[in-house]
């Protein structure tokens, strides 16, 4: 779809059209409240900021994200705005800080409209888990947008917001952005500072960008990225110095992942567009190399242990006690607990709990969560073997496009798979990115995945830019 309000370049030449810009991006989120996009829009803050940023161009200061009107996915803090991760049980609890990525981007010019719908905690991959509601597909409002990062996505994809932030735990910025038509991107684990983003798995979080294309995507990313002092996982790696993103300086050697684009599970079009992406690589004069992952087939097993381990003792602290909703009929200590995160969690959030701790109990430890971090290994081993001889790799971000509301909700396990291309990156720490390609048959985007070794965003965004400049119809 296209960008209904001004472009940041347009802004950025002309900031008297600012306050007129966000004005116009709010209304077309109010005028589109049936998509579910934002759980709560932020006008008198918007404002402010708007104005701020026009005092601080007047004066002379250069703002890279000058022009910039963003979303921000709501397990993201935002001082004394209410943070509710889609879930009941923290009753709109006010942030007490912001988290240094939105500070980032702030401070860069980037004004915040909002924040966005999401599965509840971030554990989901249809946008159905929150608790106030699905976020729905701008182009079909009776399809999910993908989760758990939908609002973000809607947001940016329907043409409102230039960028937006999601989270990235095991897809869940890639996929709603490959079922949306834009772009998102995962960056390396420790690129981005994680202060501020509620956990879920944090040994696979990631804050995450959308944008309308891989130029917009690496303009945000430099804005936020770098070490930070208040997250001991934020890598003390230097942010590359080149704040414009340009194509590929020499042609590519790139990695097919053979397990992935001949995968049983693709959409005959998700198939095809796969071959298509690799025909004109090639017609590019880009090198392309059959590679095998033949653990990655493991990947989402591995990361439903890993991640649902990490988040029933990341959610331990909602309690009804420390922190969320207290059950008006808890009577002791074991029903407020009992109670208040009966009533507070939804059903997926607790499934997750209950197969986290199951993991973790005695008896099954070694089983299932210390095998699975033996194989986490293997697959990060695999896939830095292959990214050694390439560039980066190719495969489809999704194995459908988007479905409909409702057909997978009662299946969890058909659920999990959308997951199947993404997880491998969250697992291994490696960045990756979605790249809208075409459509399928019924007009429903197709989202193209590349990865890339670690702290290589800038080529792994060329590289994207270089598949933008290939698509059909450009």
């Amino acid at each position: 779809m296209p960008l209904l309000i001004p472009s940041p370049e347009t802004l950025r030449r002309n900031p008297e059209k600012l306050p007129e810009a966000v004005a116009q991006s709010l209304a077309l989120a109010r005028a589109n409240r049936h998509l579910g996009a934002f759980i709560e829009l932020l006008d008198e803050r918007a404002g402010v900021s708007c104005g701020e940023v026009m005092a601080r161009i007047r004066k002379g200061e250069e703002l890279p994200l000058a022009g910039f009107i963003i979303a921000v996915k709501d397990n993201i803090s935002i001082k004394d705005v209410p943070l509710t991760c889609g879930s009941r049980i923290l009753d709109h609890h006010p942030a007490t800080f912001t988290a240094t990525a939105v500070e980032r981007l702030e401070r860069a010019g980037a004004i915040v409209i909002g924040k966005t719908n999401l599965d509840e905690f971030a554990m989901g991959s249809s946008n159905e888990n929150s608790s106030f509601g699905p976020a729905r597909h701008p182009l079909d409002d009776t399809r999910v947008p993908g989760g758990s990062s939908g609002g973000s996505a809607v947001s940016v994809a329907a043409g409102w917001c230039h960028a937006a932030l999601g989270s990235d735990t095991g897809g869940s910025v890639r996929q709603p952005a490959a079922f949306c038509g834009i772009v998102g991107l995962k960056p390396t684990y420790g690129r981005v500072s994680r202060y501020g983003l509620v956990a879920f798995g944090s040994s696979l979080d990631q804050i995450s960008p959308f944008a309308h294309d891989c130029t917009s995507a690496f303009e945000v990313l430099h804005a936020m990225a770098g070490a930070d002092s208040h997250d001991a996982t934020s890598a003390h790696v230097k942010v590359p110095e080149c704040e414009v993103l340009s194509l590929p300086k020499n042609k590519l050697r790139v990695g097919v992942v053979r397990e992935f684009v001949d995968h049983e599970a693709l959409a005959p079009s998700i198939r095809a567009a796969s071959r298509e992406v690799c025909d004109a690589l090639t017609s590019a004069g880009h090198t392309l190399v059959e590679v095998s992952l033949p653990t990655a087939k493991l990947a989402i097993p591995v990361y439903y242990i890993v991640a649902t381990a990490e988040a029933s003792s990341n959610l331990a602290r909602f309690d009804g006690a420390r922190y969320g909703k207290r059950s008006a009929d808890a009577t002791d200590v074991n029903s407020v607990l009992e109670l208040s995160r009966g009533i507070g969690f939804g059903p997926e959030v607790r499934r997750r709990i209950m197969m986290g701790t199951y993991v973790l109990s005695a008896g099954y430890f070694d089983a299932y969560y210390r095998t699975a971090q033996k194989v986490r290994r293997l697959i990060k081993e695999e896939l830095q073997a292959v990214l050694a001889q390439t560039d980066v790799l190719l495969t489809p971000t999704t194995p459908s496009t988007a479905f409909r509301i409702g057909e997978k909700v009662d299946d969890p396990v058909a659920m999990y798979l959308s997951d199947i291309f993404t997880t491998p990156a969250n697992l291994a720490g490696l960045p990756a990115v979605s790249i809208p390609w075409r459509s399928d048959e019924s007009g429903l985007p197709i989202g193209m995945q590349l990865m890339a070794n670690y702290f290589d965003e800038e080529l792994l965004l060329s590289a994207g830019m270089e598949l933008e400049r290939l698509r059909p119809g450009v």
